[in-house]
């Protein structure tokens, strides 16, 4: 006869049901994607953070200095005794047939077994030390590198950024131009209606409201594909949703820089990068001039024969032999390949000493550059900051005048350009600024990782 559950019964089935429930639901709650594949917050310095963690060419650097540190424990195994294990088992179908005393003679055994350990161990090898002398800076060539990405990185996907928040401005500026060219339209309708004005006022904010419409709609297509550019160089998915939060206020305040600094080419990651590459090229000198030097080695075996006519009888009787030694090569003639090495080798040598000549004075000559765009954009930031209170004041005043009956509507458009323009141009110009100050930052060196 079947029981009924009893309430403690169903008590303990309940949680065990909960149980597995939250079990399953935490194994699909890990295998969903990453929370930080998409911003939720998308300041600058967050989407900056964001592209030196998720761009490719960030990611594979990175995965070159892993490899690059592999690569070096590799070569550097060398210097390490190199163990090796044997063993062979031969059988003789035909002994090999020698002459004593002008008589031919077979020598040997049927079956023969030769187990063996043998062991090498490089005292003075070029490629081995070739590898110890340079690890240090393979190493730091391949941080350097993955440093150099990240500030370029952060160039472009900041100008990326600023681009994106201009175009944003436009739209912004445009969506209240239509709100208040709408207005006007509707004013100068009335007005035409009630005979004080001619219908070319009405016409002509007619065709104003339609101009900054299509303007607006243009800039809103823009915005897009910067957007979209934007992710591409951040490796921001596609079709995940990018929402740019800004501060003006914040970066007006972060406009200004010191432009009385002094260049310092020795900061910049660039000639880093190339001290590095010219004390690699000098360990690669040094390697073809040990070329001429003997190359040197120990080895030692240890070899168990057997040997025995009798197949089931081979491994009866042991005949070891053990023995250790030491090998030196010396190449004599390679036909001028080792002088012709060493002279080619000399002369990357100073063509790298000519590339760090080459980047000191462009070095000197973009952070002048640099300046002096950065100098030139805030001028005309600070002009065009004054022009917007400046425009918005005299539409104000003629839109009333023309409510009044004083202006006509032709200096209504005027104005209302004016002021629609000072204010794009401001903002243009902010972005401007703060684009040419990381201009003059990475000239400067002053973009670290």
């Amino acid at each position: 006869m079947m029981s009924l559950p009893t309430p403690t019964n169903l008590r303990l089935t309940a949680k065990t049901i909960v149980f597995f429930i939250l079990i399953a639901l935490r194994s699909h709650a890990q295998e969903q994607p990453a929370g930080d594949s998409l911003l939720q917050n998308a300041t600058l310095e967050n989407v900056v953070q964001y592209a030196i963690k998720h761009q490719p060419l960030v990611q594979q650097s990175r995965i070159d200095e892993i490899t690059t540190n592999y690569q070096i424990k590799s070569k550097l195994a060398d210097w390490y005794p190199q163990v090796t294990a044997a063993y062979s088992l031969q059988r003789n179908i035909q002994l090999p047939t020698t002459i004593f005393a002008g008589n031919p003679a077979r020598i040997g055994v049927t079956n023969v077994s030769a187990p063996q350990i043998y062991a090498t161990q490089n005292l003075f090898n070029r490629d081995v030390l070739l590898a110890s002398r340079t690890a240090r800076d393979i190493r730091i060539n391949a941080r350097e590198i993955t440093t150099s990405r990240k500030i370029d990185v952060t160039v472009s996907v900041t100008k990326a950024f600023y681009d994106v928040l201009a175009t944003s401005q436009q739209i912004k500026v445009g969506q209240g131009d239509v709100q208040r060219l709408k207005q006007s339209l509707k004013t100068a309708t009335d007005q035409y209606n009630a005979g004080i004005v001619d219908k070319t006022d009405y016409k002509r904010a007619t065709i104003t409201l339609r101009n900054t419409q299509a303007m607006l709609k243009s800039n809103q297509e823009i915005l897009e594909s910067k957007i979209q550019y934007l992710k591409s160089i951040m490796g921001y998915p596609v079709n995940g949703e990018l929402s740019i939060v800004y501060d003006t206020l914040q970066m007006e305040n972060e406009i200004l820089i010191d432009t009385t600094q002094e260049a310092d080419y020795t900061k910049r990651i660039e000639y880093q990068l190339y001290e590095t590459q010219r004390r690699l090229q000098e360990a690669n000198v040094k390697y073809n001039k040990w070329s001429f030097l003997p190359t040197v080695s120990a080895f030692g075996y240890w070899i168990s024969n057997y040997q025995n006519n009798d197949f089931e009888k081979l491994y009866n009787t042991r005949y070891p032999n053990t023995y250790i030694g030491a090998q030196v090569t010396l190449p004599i003639f390679q036909g001028g390949k080792r002088i012709a090495n060493i002279k080619q080798q000399n002369w990357v040598l100073k063509r790298i000493d000519w590339d760090i000549t080459n980047f000191k004075n462009t070095a000197n000559a973009q952070v002048t550059q640099t300046l002096a765009v950065y100098k030139a954009n805030l001028i005309t930031y600070q002009t065009l900051k004054e022009n917007v209170d400046l425009a918005k004041e005299v539409y104000d005043v003629i839109s009333l005048q023309y409510r009044s009956g004083v202006k006509t509507y032709l200096e209504v458009i005027t104005a209302e350009t004016d002021y629609r323009n000072a204010r794009i141009n401001y903002f243009n110009s902010l972005y401007a600024v703060l684009a040419s100050k990381i201009d003059v930052q990475k000239a400067l060196g002053q973009i670290v990782y």
